[in-house]
């Protein structure tokens, strides 16, 4: 299977799950639902890069600030630098508190599609930390996995907000997007 084609297979069973219910789906409208939308896979969008570490002393910690006032603290794990269009921008990346060695860092973001394409208060990433050659971390940020925090779909639910240093100028049109409205 190509990338495209694997890329649909995760979409097609997170749909399938948020079928089920046990999503962020309400209930009251969970027979309605047919399925999130999606700007199309981009392989462009999608990028291995090097990870600089923070320090790993008690300046990492970070506080979130969230949709309901209530402060998520994580482990600003590190930065990465994403090539784009218009210019490189970093984005910092976080952990849980504790992990040293985290398979996966959280990248919250906002871009120039929120509020309009995308849920406002912006998008998530999920993106697995592997080792290059050298032993050297690397992340995979790929903006084709990107998607909407459960405060988008329903209230009660608590959802960080991206820092002011993860908001991006341009559009990333990858990932999940809002339905589009027919006219």
């Amino acid at each position: 299977m190509g990338y495209c084609e694997d890329v649909q297979e995760f979409r097609d069973r997170k749909d399938a799950h948020f079928r089920t219910g046990k999503g962020p789906i309400p209930e009251d409208v969970l027979d309605q639902f047919t399925g999130l939308s999606y700007y199309g896979a981009d392989r462009g969008m999608s990028y291995v890069l090097p990870l600089t570490r923070a320090a790993l002393d008690a300046s990492a910690e970070f506080t979130l600030e969230t949709n309901t006032g209530e402060p998520r603290v994580m482990a600003r794990y590190g930065t990465v630098t994403v090539p784009m269009l218009e210019g490189e921008y970093t984005l910092s990346v976080f952990a849980p508190l504790g992990e040293d060695a985290p398979q996966r860092v959280f990248i919250p973001f906002r871009d120039a599609t929120s509020g309009n394409e995308t849920y406002g208060a912006g998008r998530y990433l999920d993106a697995p930390v592997a080792q290059d050659e050298a032993g050297n971390p690397i992340v995979n940020v790929d903006f084709n996995m990107a998607y909407h925090p459960y405060c988008a779909y329903s209230d009660g639910w608590t959802c960080p907000l991206p820092p002011r240093e993860n908001w991006l100028p341009e559009a990333v049109r990858a990932g999940e997007r809002l339905p589009v409205q027919a006219n």
